[in-house]
C-alpha cells in the first residue's frame, strides 16, 4: 500500500518548469543541468564561459575584477531574459542563478566598485523571475580543490586554495538564507555523479519527487 501511494504521488507530481542548478566551481552543476535539460526536453541556459576579462582577473590585473564582474552581470541577465521571452517557451534549466552574481561581487570588488555594481544589479534584478526550484550542489573546499586540479581548465589551476574556500563559504552563507524558491541542497562531497553513473541515477531518482521549501539530500556515495 505504501509503495502504491508513493507511485501515485510520483505520477501526479508535475515537475517544475524553471529549474536552476547552482554551486561553486567543479561541483558538477553544468553536468546535472545538461542531463536535466535532456530529460525534460527543456531549453538550457548556459553560464557565460567566454568572459574576456577573466584571464586578467586570474592574473590579478588592476581593475580586472570589476570589468569581469560587470560583464558577467550583463551576460547572465541577457541570457535569462532572452530564454524567458522566447515564443512558446517551454521548460527551462539554467546552470546559474542570477542572484549568485552578488556572491562573487562581494568577494572580489572593493567598496567603491561594489556601490556602482549594486546600482546596476538592482536595475537588472526585477526583470528576472524566481525559479520554481533551485538545486544547490555543495562540497567541502578540499573536495573542490581536488576536482579543480584533476579536471579544471588551465586557468582554473591558478585559483588559490584560499579563494576557493572563500567562494565555498560564501555559497553556504547565501543559500542558508535563501528563500525565494523551493530549494534542494545536495551534498556532493562523498559522491561524484560526473564520473559515477550510479550517483547520477540516485540523484535523478530524488528529482522525481516534489521539493517544498528547503530540503536536503545526502546521497550515500560509494560503499
Amino acid at each position: 500500500m505504501v509503495e502504491a501511494r508513493n507511485n501515485a504521488k510520483e505520477l501526479s507530481f508535475k515537475p517544475p518548469r524553471y529549474i536552476v542548478v547552482e554551486g561553486p566551481i567543479r561541483v558538477g552543476k553544468s553536468t546535472l543541468a545538461k542531463v536535466l535539460a535532456e530529460q525534460m526536453h527543456a531549453r538550457r541556459v548556459v553560464d557565460c564561459e567566454d568572459n574576456p576579462f577573466l584571464s586578467d582577473f586570474y592574473d590579478e590585473q588592476p581593475g580586472a575584477a570589476f570589468r569581469a564582474q560587470m560583464y558577467f552581470l550583463y551576460e547572465r541577465h541577457r541570457r535569462l531574459t532572452e530564454a524567458r521571452m522566447e515564443d512558446n517557451a517551454g521548460p527551462i534549466v539554467s546552470d546559474f542563478l542570477f542572484e549568485k552574481d552578488k556572491i562573487f561581487a562581494y568577494i572580489n570588488l572593493d567598496n567603491e566598485e561594489l556601490k556602482l555594481y549594486e546600482r546596476y544589479f538592482d536595475w537588472f534584478a526585477p526583470s528576472v523571475p524566481a525559479p520554481d526550484l533551485v538545486i544547490y550542489l555543495q562540497a567541502k573546499p578540499d573536495v573542490l580543490r581536488k576536482r579543480v586540479s584533476r579536471k579544471g581548465h588551465p586557468a582554473e589551476r591558478e585559483i588559490s586554495p584560499e579563494y576557493l574556500e572563500a567562494v565555498a563559504n560564501a555559497y553556504e552563507h547565501f543559500f542558508f538564507r535563501y528563500s525565494a524558491s523551493n530549494l534542494l541542497v545536495v551534498d556532493t562531497s562523498d559522491i561524484d555523479f560526473v564520473e559515477r553513473n550510479q550517483d547520477l541515477v540516485e540523484l535523478l531518482r530524488r528529482m522525481r519527487q516534489p521539493v517544498k521549501g528547503t530540503q536536503y539530500f545526502l546521497p550515500l556515495g560509494q560503499s
